[in-house]
């Protein structure tokens, strides 16, 4: 009997909603959009969470980095920091038994030019060990020899981006592209690895031995960053002290002095990358909730105009015999049904965006089911919500009042 006056009412309900069809998807539409706008937001950063992860996971938990410079930025922070020099990254691999390796890292951006081909890359003055610190193949060719660092050679490993914009899909060993005024044997080819989580296209970059590139290209003896290796058996908190205490005894900073070098490992780039992520997200997908009040709102004044509009069969439902909770419950079901069926396009319509954004950007499509799950709920609460005083407004109408409305 009730499940049967139910059934009955939603029947209702879904009659009334397809009466003005028109009207109805204007209604959810703030709905629609809202619901859409929560799960694309949502799912994008998600996805953007786990490819740092993946990221992460690809370089190494146990890879460290050392830069000059002091970690605290700021107008208080006028410090000028001495440079890294090849000495240190010698001392790091002789001193520190917690390091397994470690190499240095210059980087510049130049024109690459291969006959009539020329494509803007990254350049960046490294050795042999850097490719072993962050687990780098090389597919093709080989890698630096000793020799070729001592003495500074013209040679170079480059990316599959450089590859395919200066020889396409044909063999670039032995081949000689121009970087500045350094005519540059191609001597390797990289494992391709795709979009860094800053969007960058790793394999947009070529490698030269760190002495031609001090030489050739920068005129410096001055290293931009080591990157650090942890031993298999020693967690990076003890690595990164150990780093610490070797550097600042290199450095001469006394006790109590601010170090003017800052070491970060991987772990702690991961989880600010993440927060990063998280506080974005939450910002926005909080803009775009909004969209659902003003769906719940809208969807409210509708429903107002609907009980105006359908007063004179208020009036008749009640002096046939229809009780004021049937028909407040017949009103209150339009306003949950219109905001459901906003909430499924919505939510199909976000996964869709969120599908999209996520080859668009090369990052996983992570779909999070109680985030989906939560926007069907809310989008149902806001019918509930914003149906309640236009339904009581329904069921309150006096029987002989309404059947005189015209």
């Amino acid at each position: 009997m009730i499940g049967g006056m139910i059934w009955e009412t939603i029947r209702l309900a879904i009659q009334a909603i397809f009466r003005n069809t028109l009207r109805s998807i204007l209604t959810v539409l703030g709905v629609v959009i809202g619901v859409a706008a929560v799960i694309a937001m949502v799912t994008v950063g998600q996805g953007s969470s786990d490819q740092v992860t993946a990221d992460v996971a690809k370089l190494g938990t146990n890879v460290l980095m050392v830069m000059p410079g002091a970690g605290r930025m700021g107008p208080g922070n006028n410090s000028v920091s001495a440079p890294l020099d090849l000495k240190d990254v010698e001392a790091l691999i002789d001193q520190l038994s917690s390091v397994r390796t470690a190499a240095p890292y210059n980087q510049t951006s130049l024109n690459a030019v291969f006959g009539t081909e020329d494509t803007r890359t990254s350049v960046a003055g490294t050795d042999t060990r850097y490719l072993d610190v962050v687990d780098w193949p090389i597919v093709m060719g080989r890698g630096f020899l000793p020799t070729e660092e001592s003495s500074g050679k013209a040679v170079c490993i480059i990316g599959e981006t450089v590859r395919q914009e200066l020889f396409g899909n044909t063999g670039p060993i032995g081949e000689k592209i121009r970087l500045k005024n350094v005519s540059c044997e191609v001597i390797g080819l990289l494992e391709a690895k795709g979009a860094s989580s800053f969007g960058s296209d790793q394999d947009d970059i070529v490698l030269m031995p760190i002495k031609t590139f001090q030489r050739r290209v920068t005129g410096s003896s001055d290293i931009m960053m080591i990157y650090v290796a942890a031993a298999t058996s020693v967690s990076t908190d003890r690595t990164l002290v150990d780093i610490e205490a070797l550097m600042r005894e290199r450095r001469r900073i006394g006790d109590g002095e601010e170090d003017d070098f800052n070491v970060r490992d991987m772990k702690q780039m991961a989880s600010m990358l993440t927060g990063i992520t998280d506080v974005l997200t939450g910002l926005l997908s909080a803009v775009a909730a909004v969209s659902l009040l003003v769906g719940g709102i809208g969807i409210m004044n509708i429903m107002l105009v609907s009980v105006t509009e359908r007063t004179r069969e208020i009036g008749i439902r009640l002096a046939v015999g229809a009780t004021a909770n049937q028909v407040l419950l017949q009103f209150l079901v339009e306003a949950i049904v219109l905001s459901m069926i906003g909430g499924i396009v919505g939510i199909l319509l976000g996964l869709g965006l969120a599908a999209a954004a996520s080859s668009f950007m090369a990052i996983p499509f992570s779909p999070d089911p109680v985030i989906v799950a939560i926007a069907f709920l809310f989008s149902a609460a806001v019918g509930v919500i914003f149906g309640y005083f236009p339904a009581r407004r329904a069921a309150r109408l006096d029987p002989i009042e309404a059947l005189r409305h015209q």
